[in-house]
């Protein structure tokens, strides 16, 4: 059976530039598990597009996040019992074009939202009215926020225990998700150390507040961190991991807390991870009261809205600075329409990105006028 729709009004079949939504749409499909993202997903040129369901809203992806976990979500490492073909992408920004009658309640078609939500590598997704973000237009800035902004802000708050004073180490600061850490402890008051991998990104985390940047193709991070910094590093915001992570635990300070967010540097392997020397953890956690705390942002999603409320209005103050990043410096140029996603997921793992990664997708308007 087809979803309830809204039928009393055919504009909810037209989008709001009265353009008529297509049957027929691209969309990104995982069709083998690969840790290799070329290998592992393909571009499907005729999907249908889907239809929203009684409390759904039909959104027009406008601009869809990059994020480090495509690659383990394209691997299958979330959930060993969903098999191929199945959608990808996390996120996205985009206008309503079609509803359920229930979620007319709340929304309207040409509304701007935002959204998290396997599925969003495609030109129209559907989204659960309750899970949507309503917001005042659609930016790229605004997509920053939904991931990596959330996961900055929710570990930061719930996990590093900020407060005057203290000394946080963000590594990849320059990146989607580092970003937003250095900005939220200088906010704190915190003396912020980032590490990047060129004197351009170092310029950039200056410019939002990083006390020292450590580029670590010029300096030795551990020279840096125990000549600078004896009594070592209170918060680590960690997404590297592998030897960045063994010495992120090894310059720790009494009663330290290192939070893992990811661990980039493992995902294009075939196990997902790089070795880190761990043996010593318990030892090195008990001589220094210490202790590592792992965050995944779906088990905290009881603070998302919360948190993205108060980033939004951040960002609205001009108090949050939402870096994006579209390729305009990569070989082939800005990232525009599905098909660039590949190159998207290239340039992430080469380390060139400052800031979130965004890919644009275009709309063609078939106006009827």
């Amino acid at each position: 059976p087809r979803p309830i729709l809204d039928m009393s009004y055919s504009r909810h079949f037209l989008d709001f530039q009265g353009s008529s939504i297509p049957s027929s749409m691209k969309k990104l499909v995982v069709t083998k598990l690969s840790q290799n993202f070329r290998e592992a997903v393909a571009l499907r040129q005729d999907s249908p597009v889907p239809l929203p369901g009684d409390g759904d809203l039909l959104v027009r992806n406008r601009f869809v996040g990059i994020n480090a976990s495509d690659i383990n979500y394209s691997a299958g490492r979330y959930d060993a019992s969903v098999k191929p073909p199945f959608d990808v992408g996390f996120e996205g920004v985009g206008d309503v074009v079609a509803l359920g009658l229930s979620a007319s309640a709340d929304y309207t078609v040409g509304q701007a939202v935002g959204y998290v939500k396997a599925g969003s590598f495609a030109e129209y997704t559907v989204v659960p009215a309750k899970q949507a973000v309503p917001l005042p237009s659609v930016k790229p800035e605004f997509l920053t926020l939904m991931v990596s902004g959330a996961t900055a802000y929710i570990s930061l708050k719930e996990l590093g225990e900020l407060s005057e004073g203290k000394k946080v180490l963000v590594t990849a600061a320059a990146g989607g998700t580092g970003q937003f850490a250095v900005q939220l402890a200088k906010k704190a008051k915190c003396h912020v150390i980032g590490t990047c991998s060129s004197d351009e990104k170092g310029g950039f985390l200056k410019s939002i507040g990083c006390d020292r940047t450590i580029n670590y193709k010029a300096e030795s991070v551990e020279s840096v961190l125990r000549k600078d910094y004896p009594e070592g590093v209170d918060v680590v915001y960690e997404s590297v991991g592998g030897k960045m992570f063994d010495l992120a635990l090894n310059s720790l300070a009494i009663k330290g807390r290192l939070i893992v967010i990811g661990f980039i540097a493992g995902y294009q392997n075939p196990t997902g991870l790089q070795p880190v020397k761990a043996e010593l953890l318990p030892a090195k956690l008990l001589k220094k009261s210490a202790s590592v705390r792992g965050f995944f942002l779906n088990h905290y999603l009881s603070e998302y809205k919360m948190a993205l409320k108060h980033l939004l209005e951040m960002y609205d103050r001009g108090d949050l600075v939402c870096e994006v990043d579209f390729g305009d410096m990569s070989p082939e140029g800005k990232f525009i329409g599905l098909e660039s996603v590949f190159r998207a997921v290239d340039y992430m793992y080469m380390g060139k990105n400052t800031g979130k990664i965004v890919v644009e997708l275009p709309h063609s308007v078939n106006s009827k006028l």
